[in-house]
This record gives structure tokens, C-alpha cells and sequence, in this order.
């Protein structure tokens, strides 16, 4: 398929709003309600003109995944304004708070059945998207309208086109290993992911996004969101991912062609599936955690789904590389994106290292972030002559395959070794069911330094387990303490949240 046209991402909307007017845009699940290319784009343009009194540089929104939330997006970056997305998953009144002082913004665009459903409190500066929609007039309205059908020389002298290079979202690091950073990504960094995405897995206008992943992450605001609107695909949007009855259920009513989720979410939809549920679906894609080979193969063997799996970060908008419809190799997170350099580099020496060798994966192309808002000291020790350091341990293959061998900052120092916290799940997930999840974490110890503990959500035989983990793993890596809890932390992206798991198992240790 062709690039997108335009050179920002609003300009891609709206030149496919003015292509596909009466095409459904959204399919709205979150509110039952159903939007046209044109609707969406005379809603964009009120909400604009209102945001457009605001002297403020960034404005916040917090949102769920709904037609609202791209709307208000889109409407954002016409009022020539910078959108910051808030995650209201966890501590969204903290959220708001960092947002505010970390931007400098005080607006922040909600939803009082959003503060409702979450329980939080109202924060100064935040308006209702309620009361916003409610309160535009006819006059308003008939304008907008209008205004939608004009030629597009006309409409970009009323709004700001912006400049490729331009800052297009701030957007949050999960901060499941450490405090929350601000990314700035530009309107070329996501519209060179939109590009390659689209032509490398044959995305066109007529297939159908399933839309669950909130849009306060890279995943969801790339791939779920920008990608097929400005593909001029139709996106159904439901904006609790983790009501996987209700969400398997849309998928069988709906038919949506393409379904992009964590591994967490997608096997809670599986679970839930009948057989020809999921019939629709050409294509489901799985990120920002590992996927189970079982997982991939219940989806062909069951539904006749293909399930690949790939890889990104926020900082490269998100995606590096991923796993092709007719070249995948499972287990691996696939081939790197046209137009992106990687590299593997000795952790020690910075040497580059070649095929079958692990070490830091570095990325470089048009994809990597700006940097971080107001943090130059951390942007300049992440990206240095245009290459990335993502932070993640890896290996590439014969094939130009690339394998992720977990996280650097999870590996712990124990007498003098470096012991892989991800290789210890990897054993201790051999031995447990299959629905149960398990989290290493690094525990302080007097004399060692550091000790592995795991928490595990299954209760099982700790006996017994310790004797099988003695025969796979080497002594130094055999956790010293696991800790049964109901259910690990998780972000809102699905993803275990490893900072908060680390403190919970910790606060058990010292009660014990």
C-alpha cells in the first residue's frame, strides 16, 4: 500500500476525512455510538476552535479509548497545540499532577464519567469533554460543517498544519522499572513508523482495527489509532482491554480485520472465544512483552489467525521490528523495520558485535525520539550520533533475525556474575500452569549484595519447585525467596510492572 498522505499526522486525518467523508471513522463500543470520517472531523474542528483560546503550549488529555480520545487528539494538533496523554490506569490523579509540572500545562481534557468510573478527583484545570460537545451551539456547528468542505487550502488558513518536525505528542515511559520519563515524538518520528507498518503487513482502507490498547501508550497511540486513521481504515474502540468476554464478543459482532494487544490481553480473549469468534480477523499482532510460542499457536490452531509478534519502545515510536506475515520465525521478535539501523554492541567495550553474539541493542533512524521534555543530561546519554540505546539485551541471527534476550537493568550483580532475571522466568515458566504468571525481582541481601526472589499468582509446592528450578538453573540464579501473591501489578498496558512487584515482594520479605 502507498505511504500516507501528508506530512504531519493531523494533515493525514484530515485529507482522509475529506476522501472517505462517509466512511465509518469509529465504531465507539466505549459509548455505542458510530462516526463518520466527516462527523469525526467537524467534532475535531469545534473542539479545536475552543482549545485554540487556551495560551498554553501543551494541553493534557486523559481519556479512555474511545472516539472521543482520537478526536480530541486530532483537535489538539489543529488548535497548533502539543496533546499530552495521561495514563488513568493507576494513580491518575498523581498523573495529572506530574503531567502538570513536568509540561507546564494546566488544561487537561477529561471526562467526568472517566473521573467516575476511576475514582478520582477533579484536578484544577481540567475541563469535561461532556460539557465541551454539550455546549457548542448551532451556529457552531453549522460552521464547522462548512469549514469541513472546503477546499483544503482554505481550511489550513483557519488551522496550523505544523511542521514535520514538530513536536506531535508527549507521551510517559511506564516506569515499570523507575520514574515515568516525557518523550517527545515528532510528527516524522510516527509517520515513519505509519509508513513501513502499512506496506509491510498490507494494511489498506478496507480493513477494520480492533482498537482495545489505551492511547496513553505508544502501542495503542501508534499502531490502533494514527495507523488506520490515517489509512482511512474504520477502528472500533472498547476501552477496557481486560473485559476479555466483552471484548471477544465485539471482535464476533464487529468483525475487525486486525487485533493488536500485549500477550496478556490476547490470551484472555482466546480464553474467551468460541470457535468462529474470530473468524474476521486476517492478522493479530502481539508487543510490548514476550509472547508465548503457545499462545501464537492457539490462535492458528484454534481460530486460523496468524499472530506474529514485534518489538518497540515509546522512545521509537514505538515499532523496530517485527515478525512478517510470511517470514516469522516464532520465538524471535522478527526483522528489523525497513529504514532502521540496528546493532549489537558488547555491554563492556561498546565493540560491535556480530551474528549469534548477545549485547545492547542499539536502534537508529527516523523513528527515534526527539528526547526527553526538560532532560537533556538523560537524552544525551540515550541517544549519542543518532543511535538509541533501548536499554534491552539482544541477539541477531544468521537470518537478520532479532532476539530479545531481556532487559540490561534486569540483570543483578551476585558475586561478581551477572545473573539474567528474564532467563530465571524463562526456567521457573516451564514448571508452572499455563494461565500463571511469575515476576523475578531483585532482593537486597547483607551479604551477597543481591538475592532473586519471584513472585509467583499460582499457589504450588515451593519444595518441589526449588528442586526443579536446581536442575535447570545455575546456583547463583536459583531464587532465595518466592512469594505466592493473587495477582502480579500490572501496568496499563497489560505488562507486568516490574518496580511495583520488587516493592511488593520486598515489603512481604520484611514482614517475614
Amino acid at each position: 500500500m502507498a505511504k500516507v498522505a501528508g506530512d504531519t499526522l493531523h494533515e493525514c486525518f484530515v485529507n482522509a476525512a475529506h476522501i472517505y467523508r462517509k466512511k465509518l471513522a469509529f465504531i465507539d463500543r466505549t459509548r455505542n455510538r458510530r462516526l463518520t470520517y466527516t462527523e469525526s472531523l467537524i467534532g475535531a474542528i469545534m473542539m479545536a476552535r475552543e482549545l485554540q483560546k487556551h495560551d498554553e503550549t501543551y494541553i493534557g488529555i486523559m481519556l479512555p479509548t474511545s472516539a472521543g480520545c482520537g478526536i480530541a487528539m486530532i483537535a489538539t494538533l489543529l488548535a497548533g497545540k502539543i496533546p499530552v496523554m495521561i495514563n488513568y490506569s493507576t494513580g491518575a490523579k498523581e498523573n495529572c499532577l506530574f503531567a502538570q509540572h513536568k509540561c507546564g500545562l494546566r488544561t487537561i481534557v477529561t471526562s467526568k464519567a472517566l473521573l467516575e468510573k476511576i475514582g478520582c478527583d477533579s484536578v484544577d484545570g481540567m475541563i469535561y469533554a461532556e460539557d465541551m460537545m454539550a455546549g457548542f451551539g448551532l451556529t457552531t456547528k453549522i460552521s464547522a460543517a462548512l469549514l469541513s468542505k472546503m477546499p483544503l487550502s482554505t481550511f489550513w488558513k483557519k488551522f496550523d498544519k505544523a511542521d514535520p518536525d514538530a513536536t506531535a505528542v508527549i507521551l510517559f515511559t511506564s516506569g515499570s522499572e523507575k520514574a515515568p520519563k516525557a518523550v517527545e515524538l515528532s510528527h516524522k518520528n510516527i509517520l515513519s513508523n505509519l509508513d513501513v507498518c502499512g506496506i509491510e503487513f498490507n494494511k489498506t482502507d478496507k480493513d477494520v482495527m480492533m482498537a482495545i490498547l489505551p492511547m496513553f501508550h505508544v502501542f495503542g497511540l501508534t499502531v490502533t489509532f494514527w495507523l488506520p486513521i490515517c489509512y482511512g481504515m474504520t477502528i472500533v474502540t472498547y476501552a477496557n482491554p481486560l473485559e476479555f468476554k466483552t471484548v471477544a464478543k465485539i471482535i464476533e459482532e464487529e468483525k475487525p480485520s486486525i487485533l493488536v494487544g500485549t500477550p496478556y490481553f490476547l490470551a484472555g480473549y482466546l480464553k474467551h472465544a468460541k470457535p468462529g469468534d474470530l473468524s474476521s480477523l486476517r492478522l493479530a499482532v502481539a508487543g510490548a512483552d514476550k509472547m508465548p510460542a503457545a499462545l501464537q499457536e492457539a490462535y492458528e490452531r484454534d481460530h486460523g489467525v496468524l499472530l506474529r509478534e514485534g518489538y518497540g519502545a515509546t522512545e521509537t515510536s514505538p515499532v523496530i521490528s517485527a515478525n512478517r506475515i510470511d517470514n516469522n520465525k516464532t520465538g524471535s521478535i522478527g526483522l528489523p523495520m525497513p529504514g532502521v539501523d540496528v546493532r549489537i554492541i558488547d555491554v563492556k567495550t561498546g565493540d560491535i558485535l556480530g551474528v549469534g553474539k548477545e549485547g545492547k541493542l542499539q536502534v537508529r533512524g527516523d523513528l527515534v525520539m526527539k528526547g526527553y521534555l526538560g532532560d537533556v543530561e538523560e537524552t544525551v546519554r540515550r541517544i549519542e550520533a543518532g543511535w538509541y540505546e533501548t536499554g534491552d539485551m539482544a541477539m541477531m541471527d544468521e537470518d537478520g533475525f532479532l532476539w530479545h534476550k531481556g532487559r540490561l537493568k534486569r540483570f543483578i550483580k551476585i558475586g561478581g556474575e551477572m545473573v539474567s532475571l528474564v532467563a530465571v522466568e524463562a526456567a521457573l515458566e516451564k514448571f508452572l500452569p499455563d494461565d500463571a504468571s511469575c515476576c523475578a525481582v531483585e532482593v537486597p541481601d547483607a551479604k551477597r549484595g543481591a538475592t532473586v526472589g519471584v513472585a509467583i499468582d499460582v499457589d504450588l509446592d515451593q519444595s518441589a519447585l526449588m528442586s526443579q528450578l536446581a536442575d535447570v538453573l545455575p546456583a547463583l540464579s536459583l531464587p532465595r525467596h518466592i512469594v505466592i501473591l493473587d495477582e502480579l501489578p500490572k501496568m496499563g498496558s497489560g505488562k507486568v510492572d516490574f518496580r511495583t512487584t520488587t516493592e511488593t515482594v520486598i515489603g512481604i520479605l520484611e514482614k517475614r
